[in-house]
């Protein structure tokens, strides 16, 4: 896949783990499972890091301290087993999973960017 293309998906991983971010900004956990936009909120940003994720392919080896085969795995869950979704896992998800997967997403941007200029040098 194209660096470009790369830099793209890992955008929106970004992007929507920031949107994260943003719907449970202050909120506790409590205070988020009794908020139904937050919730259909953060499965739909949940839904769009998988298939970006899922798209770039396996990244498990490059930063494998971020959940990268989880990002890929939840969206199906969310579609297809969204009666085994717990509260538990979201918000470990929440707290945990995406701020890593974020720092790791920028991470590789920032990469391919340097090494699209050293390229172009």
């Amino acid at each position: 896949m194209p660096s470009s293309k790369l830099v793209y998906r890992l955008g929106d991983i970004v992007e929507n783990c920031e949107r994260i971010a943003r719907h449970v900004a202050g909120m506790s956990r409590e205070a988020y499972f009794a908020n139904e936009k937050a919730i259909d909120a953060v499965a739909r940003c949940l839904q769009r890091i998988s298939e970006a994720a899922y798209r770039l392919g396996p990244f498990d080896d490059i930063y494998p301290d971020a959940p990268w085969k989880d990002a890929r795995g939840i969206g199906s869950i969310l579609r297809h087993k969204y009666d085994h979704v717990t509260e538990d896992l979201i918000w470990a998800s929440i707290e945990g999973d995406i701020p890593r997967l974020r720092k790791s997403a920028l991470q590789e941007v920032q990469r391919l960017k340097k090494s699209e200029g050293e390229a172009g040098a």
